[in-house]
């Protein structure tokens, strides 16, 4: 294998703004030599395609195939927008001719099966690939054996929506064929989850819909969990917002639900008591996406553990694991998060691909929450790794937006998202 000089490497790194802001120690160079690596990605979301992406802007003589499904892929990110109307799905949806151009191949299909040890995959399509190093970014999975009368095909009818695309669409429809004075139950799982504060953003943009269109209409959240992230802001902008039409019952104040009746939409707790609504949107408990349990890279819990430093899994040999599916330390499950792991992941590959060692890499994550289109609010943090603690949030980085803020300043937060969310799917997907 070809080898470079270390700086030249990082000049590489840093041709980029983004990197910067992401790797921050791997910032700052010219094209390394050729290399014969056949690298794979399969998952083209926010991970996957930002570490073809970034293994192309590295290396571009390697030989990438990003492996996925779908021809356009629909983003969790801004879904909660389409369900209040702020938004379509053609807004969400992305494709993958930027790849295409680079010189990466797309293929759209199934994986069925990965054969680590002969470093080769089989496809739905039939074909087989070798690889030298592969990239998982599968995401999620429902622990629908943890749901007493639910299963996955009854989504159909009582939808999670924690998947972007038909399933947004359906609880768009849902919700759009409400009467007016109707009960939206919405029930989020337990950590960990992907996007912690998605149900609660969810919350908010379904009131912003329901003040509109259904102003006698009442949000009932039954939560497993007895506090979650950015809960201060988000009841403030409910009480600010929706006086009186949101109602949250905390995990250890009946809110843990027992058991699900799909045919009367009448969910149980814990504690006794049943609750019917007119739609209702269960958020199951959450695991690792299926490809990777077959795969032999999950753990008891259900995700996969992988080192933090090049999120090549701790399992299985010249196999990486990043976003939802990889226990990431401190790090959330975010497409932000996803894509600052991919670039590290992208680094760290053509690292050992050219034989030098990989700088210390930074990870970031943001995520904004919008409570209604004019009222958005945030939490940051940068991230280390160290082998005493994996990856860690450094202290004094990041935080949320303040309490008290005024209009302006939610409305300029509101703007951020906006800005975000073209900035992060830019990076991504173009």
């Amino acid at each position: 294998m070809n080898t470079m000089n270390r700086r030249k490497f990082i000049q590489l790194l840093g041709g980029s703004s983004v990197m910067l802001a992401t790797l921050g120690p791997l910032a700052a160079c010219s094209k390394p030599p050729a290399t014969t690596g056949r690298v794979i990605v399969v998952g083209g979301g926010f991970g996957g395609a930002t570490c073809a992406k970034y293994l192309h802007r590295f290396d571009p003589d390697l030989d990438i195939t990003l492996v996925e499904p779908a021809t356009r892929f629909v983003t969790c990110p801004f879904s909660n927008a389409v369900l209040s109307g702020m938004r379509d799905m053609d807004a969400i949806s992305h494709g993958y001719t930027a790849q295409e151009k680079r010189g990466i191949k797309v293929v759209h299909a199934m994986v069925q099966e990965v054969d680590a040890p002969a470093h080769k995959l089989t496809l739905s399509n039939g074909q087989t690939l070798a690889y030298d190093r592969l990239v998982l970014s599968p995401g999620i999975d429902f622990r629908w054996e943890a749901v007493e009368g639910m299963t996955a095909e009854d989504a159909q009818a009582i939808p999670h929506a924690w998947q972007g695309g038909s399933q947004t669409t359906l609880l768009h429809d849902q919700l759009t064929a409400m009467s007016d004075g109707g009960t939206v139950i919405i029930a989020p799982p337990g950590n960990p989850f992907r996007c912690p504060p998605g149900p609660y953003e969810r919350v908010s943009l379904i009131a912003h819909y329901l003040k509109q269109h259904k102003p006698r209409s009442k949000i009932l959240i039954l939560d497993t969990k007895d506090k979650f992230s950015k809960q201060p802001l988000f009841m403030q902008g409910w009480q600010q917002l929706y006086p009186g039409m949101i109602e949250w019952v905390s995990g250890s104040q009946g809110g843990r639900i027992d058991e699900v009746d799909v045919a009367t939409r009448t969910l149980f707790t814990e504690s006794g008591d049943r609750h019917t609504g007119d739609v209702v949107n269960f958020i199951p408990p959450q695991k690792a996406a299926a490809l990777v349990h077959k795969a032999g890279l999950t753990n008891n819990d259900g995700w996969c553990p992988v080192d933090q430093r090049t999120f090549e899994s701790s399992l299985q040999a010249d196999v990486h694991v990043i976003g939802d599916a990889s226990i990431a330390g401190k790090m959330p499950k975010s497409g932000f998060a996803a894509n600052s792991q991919g670039k590290v992941c992208a680094a760290a590959i053509v690292s050992a691909l050219h034989g030098i060692s990989m700088p210390e890499p930074s990870y970031v994550n943001t995520c904004y929450s919008l409570v209604s289109p004019d009222y958005g609010i945030s939490v940051a943090a940068v991230y280390r790794y160290s082998e005493e603690k994996g990856i860690y949030a450094v202290e004094g980085s990041g935080g949320v937006s303040p309490k008290d803020a005024d209009a302006a300043f939610r409305q300029q937060e509101a703007r951020y998202a906006a800005g975000w969310y073209d900035s992060i799917t830019s990076d991504t997907f173009g």
